[in-house]
């Protein structure tokens, strides 16, 4: 009866891991639903317990990836993610082996601490802008970019989430964890190995201008604006030059006013005073900062934002100036927005023309931007007005930049935190996490909106899997099978076989998910071979992370697939051999580190 009931779990759980690879594959639905649905089905059908089925959810793993996802997004917040990324582009130079060996490293470094995912889509428009500016093909830097991003998954533990479920399941198996470091000497070395590769072979690269897309709207580098510095704020008698650190280099001065006048006298050295005018250009995300910076205020909202306040909360919205539109030829100062519809212009886009030093002396054109301030209720009416074609939220994020040396010391103390043992890791993130929303890095809205939830959803719903995988005997019953067929192997061969299994299954899987399915057969198969199972469920996860084999592996890939004009023969060409590469190292290093291997070659 015992035998029949065994049989029975492994049968059940064999026909849930078919469908449930299946729709995987297929992605007929998301990754997470996919995920919550094996866990009923797990549930169901007596595998698990309702304890077991829910047990990813306050698992290690899960709590880490959706602390790292806020953590990631205060950095983003305060503007250091963006920082760096413009300290690269600087640091890049003008030719093209430059620009790679430094993008490289200090973007693996980026994604070493924050979302990989976000580092790439941060760095992307950098890089073709980059490209742009120097004369070089977009392509032979994006894809480096991207791999570099991949590759800095490997320098710390909580990077990737498959490392954390590798953690997890040698910790579950009654084995020691991985330390927070344990995996960054493979890391350090996959990273210079990477650079090294792309360097030499860039040549196999394509030379594609890239895509530069100059109609979208809602992404535009520089808005016109005035500002009037507040009395008594904290702006008033310190230097100019304290200001533009602050904002960044998307912050232009364009005048200085003073008592009304015009002052060309005045420089990054000479204090802001109550009541100056400063006539700036700023982008999206700045010109929302400012606006909620107490120091100062948009000049516009200052005059007249009174006649257009209510009970409501103002809010700021665009508005494109239609074809035809009545407003077309007349000046700001003419249409008396406040006025005539109770909301006040803000700032201003214009594509590439010069348009007047005051923004009340511009005269409207076809295709000019606005951006309006007023009462949500007043906006119905300018929705529906003939002279507008859209009107839309405003797309800018305020950026918090006066908290970036305080986000950085709570990423700091995080760290250490986790890596002295002083907490658990997940608590440690946990509480990072917390400290930036209560010291306003990052506003609570913003830390929930930057948790991917299908993520967090999809590992708490695979972890189950993998204790299923133990409980059935089914990671037993393949490791045996896996194991006879290379038991006389050397240690190296098998780390690479390892390897090579999760490489190709994650071109069509998660990460994560690959990971949760083939790391209780690594460690099940060290078992049986009477070997330590870290290197086999370290190299299982390095396989999910870092195969750099085909566009639709990654998310990072898919981010510049397009705008580096690339096709998939392309990813082929250049990943296939670097990813044998990457095995071999990853293989030879954990076999160092785990099984008293040797570090070189010829060493023993």
């Amino acid at each position: 009866m015992h035998l029949d009931q065994h049989l029975w779990s492994q049968f059940a759980f064999g026909l849930i891991l078919v469908g449930g690879l299946y729709l995987f594959i297929s992605e007929k639905l998301r990754v997470d639903v996919t995920a919550m649905l094996i866990l009923a089905a797990l549930v169901l059908t007596g595998i698990l317990d309702e304890k077991q089925a829910l047990s990813g959810f306050s698992s290690e793993p899960a709590i880490i990836v959706a602390a790292v996802f806020v953590i990631s997004g205060a950095l983003g917040a305060t503007g250091i993610s963006e920082k760096l990324g413009s300290w690269i582009e600087r640091a890049s130079g003008h030719a093209e082996w430059r620009t790679i060996a430094v993008v490289m490293p200090l973007v693996a470094l980026l994604a070493a601490f924050t979302h990989h995912v976000m580092v790439t889509a941060m760095m992307l428009p950098l890089l073709l802008r980059h490209a742009h500016n120097r004369k070089l093909p977009a392509s032979r830097l994006l894809m480096p970019m991207s791999l570099a991003a991949s590759l800095g998954t490997t320098l710390t533990l909580f990077s990737a989430p498959a490392f954390l479920l590798a953690n997890d399941m040698l910790q579950r198996t009654g084995g020691t964890g991985l330390g927070i470091f344990a995996i960054t000497p493979i890391g350090i070395a996959l990273v210079l190995v990477g650079t090294a590769y792309m360097l030499l072979t860039r040549w196999l690269l394509p030379k594609r201008n890239g895509e530069r897309n100059d109609d979208d709207y809602l992404r535009l580098d520089r808005y016109r604006t005035e500002l009037v510095v507040v009395k008594d704020g904290h702006w008033c008698t310190r230097p100019l030059a304290d200001l533009q650190r602050a904002l960044g280099e998307r912050f232009r001065l364009l005048g200085w006013l003073r008592d009304g006048m015009q002052r060309a006298d005045l420089g990054s050295n000479s204090p802001l005073l109550a009541g100056d005018v400063l006539l700036v250009e700023a982008a999206a995300d700045e010109l929302l900062s400012l606006h909620d910076d107490a120091g100062l205020d948009l000049n516009a909202i200052a005059r007249f934002g009174a006649q257009a306040s209510g009970d409501g909360k103002p809010q700021l919205v665009q508005a494109v100036v239609a074809p035809g539109s009545e407003f077309i030829g007349r000046s700001i100062r003419e249409l008396d927005f406040a006025r005539q519809f109770r909301t006040v212009i803000a700032g201003l886009w214009r594509r590439g023309e010069q348009m007047a030093e005051r923004l009340s002396d511009a005269r409207l054109r076809e295709g000019d931007l606005l951006v309006l301030w007023g009462q949500p209720s007043r906006f119905a009416e300018l929705a529906a007005h003939h002279g507008f074609l859209m009107l839309v939220p405003f797309a800018g994020e305020a950026k918090r930049r006066l908290r970036a040396p305080l986000a950085l010391v709570i990423l700091g103390v995080t760290i250490l935190a986790a890596v002295s043992g002083s907490l658990p890791p997940q608590l440690a993130f946990l509480f990072g996490a917390a400290a930036m929303v209560v010291t306003r890095c990052i506003d609570v809205e913003q830390a929930y909106r930057s948790i991917d939830t299908r993520i967090f959803v999809m590992i708490a719903g695979v972890i189950p899997l993998g204790i299923a995988m133990e409980k059935t005997g089914t990671a037993a019953l393949l490791a045996q099978g896996l194991a006879h067929l290379i038991a006389h192997w050397p240690p190296l061969a098998i780390l690479l076989v390892v390897f090579s299994l999760a490489a190709l299954l994650t071109q069509v899987m998660s990460d994560a998910a690959t990971t949760a399915l083939l790391g209780p057969i690594a460690i099940a198969t060290a078992h049986v071979l009477g070997l330590p199972p870290a290197p086999f469920v370290v190299c299982t996860a390095l396989g999910a992370v870092v195969a750099f084999l085909t566009p639709i592996g990654h998310h990072g890939n898919l981010l510049i697939l397009r705008p580096g004009q690339y096709s998939f023969g392309d990813f082929l060409r250049i990943g296939l051999p670097l990813t044998a590469l990457i095995a071999l190292v990853s293989a030879w290093l954990a076999r160092w580190l785990w099984m008293g291997g040797p570090l070189l070659p010829f060493s023993g």
